[in-house]
C-alpha cells in the first residue's frame, strides 16, 4: 500500500518552519527527518508512525489511535503508529508530529 499523499502534505506543511527538515521515501512510506534523525511518516500501511521518548512510550500508548509500532514482529520501544482515524483533525495531527519532531530535535544530528 502506497502512503496517503494528502498525509504526507499535512506534515509537510506542520513542519514547513521546522529548521533541517529532510524528506525520505523509507518503510513505504514518506518519513520526515530532524537532523538525520526520523521524527514521523506517513506510513505506507496508513496512518502515522511516530517517534517517541522511549519513557513516555507507554503513556503515550494511552491516546486515542495510538498502537505499538512493530517491526517483525517485535514491538519497538520509542515508536508508535498512530491510526488515520485519529489524526483526521489539524489538531490532533499537529500534536503528534509535534511530539515526533521536538523528540527527533532533541538528539544528536546524524
Amino acid at each position: 500500500m502506497a502512503y496517503d499523499e494528502i498525509l504526507g502534505d499535512r506534515i509537510r506543511a506542520r513542519l514547513d518552519t521546522t529548521v533541517g527538515v529532510i524528506e525520505k521515501r523509507m518503510f513505504g512510506g514518506l518519513a520526515f527527518l530532524i537532523g538525520g534523525n526520523l521524527a514521523v511518516a506517513a506510513s505506507g500501511r496508513g496512518g502515522l508512525m511516530v517517534r517517541v521518548p522511549r519513557e513516555e512510550t507507554e503513556i503515550l500508548l494511552t491516546e486515542p489511535g495510538a498502537e505499538p509500532f512493530e517491526m517483525r514482529g517485535k514491538e519497538l520501544a520509542g515508536w508508535l503508529r498512530v491510526d488515520a482515524d485519529a489524526i483526521d483533525d489539524e489538531k490532533s495531527l499537529a500534536r503528534w508530529v509535534d511530539i515526533g519532531a521536538a523528540y527527533a530535535g532533541s538528539l544528536p544530528p546524524k
